[in-house]
């Protein structure tokens, strides 16, 4: 699974006009779902990233976690992440098909619910306007 996270002080998704899921402060998680990925992983990169400490404690030092700022997540699949970039048209058979992607992302998002957070979402497959005020800004990229 590969993700790309970003603080963010706002984020939202808007599909056909509408706002699917928006957040305040929290991260933005753009999503991609490998053919090779499995519950484990998936399970493991929930929990990193629920455990990621990089919102500013009182000494400015990026010590807090996402819980410790009762912030949100608002999580979009992404199955541009595993584009092949070696010629100038990207191509994306390196993605999971929707059979295995879906479940996964459903999955990321009940790891990050069970832990108690507020999730918000996009809609796998859809044409969606993602917006975002990056806080830092600050991205990390993980890949499992």
């Amino acid at each position: 699974m590969r993700a790309v996270v970003t603080r963010v002080s706002s984020a939202s998704v808007t599909i056909d006009g509408a706002v699917r899921g928006a957040i305040e402060k929290g991260y933005l998680v753009l999503l991609g779902v490998g053919p090779q990925d499995t519950e484990a992983v998936c399970d493991k990169l929930a929990e990193k990233i629920c455990n990621l400490r990089v919102f500013e404690d009182e000494n400015r030092k990026m010590n807090l976690n996402l819980e410790q700022v009762g912030g949100a997540f608002l999580v979009v699949s992404q199955f541009t992440l595993y584009a092949d970039t070696k010629s100038r048209r990207p191509g994306f058979t390196g993605a999971a098909k929707p059979d295995v992607a879906i479940p996964l992302y459903e999955r990321f998002m009940d790891q990050c619910r069970q832990r108690g957070f507020r999730v918000e979402q996009g809609e796998f497959g859809a044409d969606m306007q993602v917006a975002s005020v990056n806080d830092g800004p600050v991205t990390i990229l993980f890949e499992l």
